[in-house]
């Protein structure tokens, strides 16, 4: 066998087993041996942890102990328009916070990870206290604009994810302050847009915890949102369609969110949504969305830089480690597929060291430093919704999402002359 034969048998058994390229295409196997790293699920899942310690421990270490806002000055995008720039404190933690819920849940042990996990989810604790109490420096922006709205929805949206871990050992005191600022955001009237579902996901979290919710603005977006639905697992955001990433970023997870404690609570509504039927449905929607969006990763873990809120990184993939999580992957992505993908485009979009500051914190950018792609409501703070990508490690590393052998995702099999899948779409 000639070596470039040789090379190529060596780069296609690189693909069937998982391998992450990182630095090599297709057309480059006859001429030179590619780059390669094997990728267990026990390599996947360490590299997964090493990117949530790096995001939560800067902001999770200072807000524990009410320094977060005096060391921590976040980017603020060039183009700014001028809104208080505190709200990114409001931003970092609750949508870190949304990211990792599921990981925190988990039960402790005397492992380096589990040692890890108590000590955040501690930190996490003293931090939630801070947030809503007047008194503490690091007392969040409640009471600006409308932002706060749309953040104040991830911050409960990790409540709604953990609440054995983050909701129910909070003191009293604290509890009903959250409950109180949360109320207090139904100043702010949701354009018709995705904000919609930010007013919904505070009423469901109202609802869950037995605190006084309006189910008016829960049964408003879910009706706005089966209107907008375009098809083939695809929401409109608002009246005209976007080709962005929003409805991995907020609509389908939030939806889903949203549907989960209605039909959970058995909560009545106003008008006769089916909301059982709702459930079924949406989560079908984003399964096929999830489909699509591992399809869309590029051989060597690229995402198409498609949109606005490009800054957001891998939190275009929340679907999938949401859908992971949940046990929900569709049949036709594998767990050892769907794992290899998703954290084959963490690496390609963190090999840069500028995604973080000297200071640990996320810079504004795609695949490295670029503020100039930052939109003008941008902040360092925003920048942390691409925890949003590390929901799967909410399952412990027993579990056969990280047990499975890794399996080569589409785009690699299609560029590499493996056989593939043929895509289709819903009618639904």
């Amino acid at each position: 066998m000639t070596d470039s034969k040789l090379r190529r048998r060596d780069f296609m058994l690189a693909l069937t087993s998982g391998a992450v390229v990182t630095a090599t295409a297709a057309s480059a196997a006859d001429s030179a041996a590619p780059l390669v790293r094997p990728a267990t699920g026990a390599d996947d899942r360490a590299y997964m942890m090493s990117l949530l310690e790096r995001m939560a421990s800067p902001v999770l270490d200072r807000m524990s102990r009410g320094r977060l806002q005096r060391e921590w000055s976040p980017e603020l995008s060039p183009t700014w328009d001028g809104r208080n720039a505190k709200v990114a404190y409001l931003e970092a933690f609750g949508r870190l916070m949304d990211g990792i819920a599921p990981w925190l849940s988990l039960p402790d042990d005397a492992t380096p990870e589990g040692r890890l996990r108590s000590k955040l989810r501690q930190q996490a604790l003293e931090s939630y206290v801070h947030s809503v109490d007047s008194k503490s420096p690091d007392y969040l922006l409640w009471n600006a604009e409308g932002q706060p709205l749309v953040d104040s929805a991830y911050f409960t949206s990790a409540l709604l994810r953990a609440p054995d871990a983050l909701w129910k050992p909070l003191d009293p005191k604290t509890k009903q302050r959250i409950v109180e600022h949360i109320q207090s955001l139904r100043r702010v009237s949701p354009p018709y847009t995705n904000w919609l579902l930010f007013a919904a996901m505070n009423e469901v979290f109202l609802l869950s915890v037995g605190a006084q919710w309006d189910p008016i603005r829960v049964d408003l977006a879910i009706r706005k949102f089966a209107e907008w639905y375009v098809g083939d697992g695809w929401y409109a955001d608002g009246e005209r369609f976007h080709l962005d990433y929003y409805n991995s970023f907020v609509i389908h997870p939030m939806l889903m969110q949203i549907l989960d404690v209605l039909v959970a609570t058995g909560a009545p509504m106003h008008s006769s949504l089916q909301t059982k039927e709702l459930q079924a449905l949406q989560l079908k929607r984003m399964q096929r969305l999830a489909e699509q969006l591992e399809r869309m990763i590029g051989p060597n873990g690229e995402i198409a830089p498609l949109g606005r809120s490009l800054t957001y990184r891998t939190a275009v993939h929340q679907p999938l480690g949401l859908l992971a999580w949940r046990k929900q992957l569709p049949e036709q992505l594998p767990e050892g597929q769907a794992r290899a993908a998703s954290v084959g485009a963490q690496r390609r979009m963190f090999a840069d060291p500028s995604n973080f500051d000297s200071n640990g914190f996320l810079t504004l950018g795609f695949t490295r430093h670029q503020p100039t792609l930052a939109n003008l409501y941008s902040n360092g703070g925003s920048m942390y919704i691409t925890s949003e990508s590390l929901l799967a490690l909410g399952l412990p590393a027993s579990d056969s999402y990280w047990t499975a052998e890794p399996v080569a995702w589409t785009m690699q099999r299609a560029y590499s002359g493996q056989d593939f899948p043929m895509d289709n779409y819903i009618s639904y």
